[in-house]
């Protein structure tokens, strides 16, 4: 599956979502009406999309706006990224501070909330449209393991780029002046609502 073809899956599951079909759901709703070889190749590109921006930078927009952000769950910022959809994405990907410019970024800062762009459930969309149409939860995993052996090896070692001090503010708005402005703030240091 090339670049195109996988956003194109993207942006028709965006289209699909509403309040009550949640993107991810969307998103297994047409993987489950492709071949299993299909969501294979759904996955490949997903992997390397995902570790292409698996990057310091990345991870410090991550952290600003999560307030904190472990591995797990910049595992799950990087696929929320990807829900975004191609534009958001490879603005991202491009200068993660770009993101002070998404909708949901700039309200989760004025509200306090946490998470934002986060989406675990958008790391398992090709594994649960596996089993939707096969019946058997374990069948991706050994079907993608197969899968794996028998491809060359696509993904070169990711450079993550110059690691940094997340706690360090200075360092923080130095390199992310945007979503400094936005989460590091006399406002937002505090990141809790002031009660009245």
């Amino acid at each position: 599956m090339d670049t195109n073809e996988f956003w194109s899956i993207v942006e028709t599951a965006r289209s699909k979502t509403t309040e009550d079909l949640p993107f991810h759901e969307a998103l297994v709703d047409l993987l489950a009406r492709r071949s299993p070889q299909d969501i294979l190749r759904y996955q490949e590109r997903f992997d390397v999309l995902h570790g292409a921006i698996y990057r310091w930078d990345v991870w410090a927009a991550a952290y600003l706006i999560g307030g904190g952000c472990s591995d797990d769950s910049f595992t799950d910022f990087r696929a929320g990224l990807i829900a975004q959809g191609r534009e958001w994405y490879e603005r991202a990907a491009a200068v993660p501070d770009s993101l002070a410019d998404h909708a949901e970024v700039v309200g989760a800062a004025a509200d306090f909330a946490d998470r934002t762009v986060f989406y675990e459930d958008a790391n398992y969309c090709a594994s649960d449209a596996y089993e939707r149409i096969t019946g058997d939860c374990e069948a991706f995993y050994e079907a993608w393991r197969q899968y794996a052996a028998d491809r060359p090896a696509t993904r070169a070692e990711t450079d993550m780029g110059e690691d940094f001090d997340f706690d360090d503010d200075d360092e923080m708005r130095r390199r992310l002046p945007l979503l400094a402005l936005l989460f590091l703030s006399e406002k937002a240091v505090d990141r809790t609502p002031m009660s009245s």
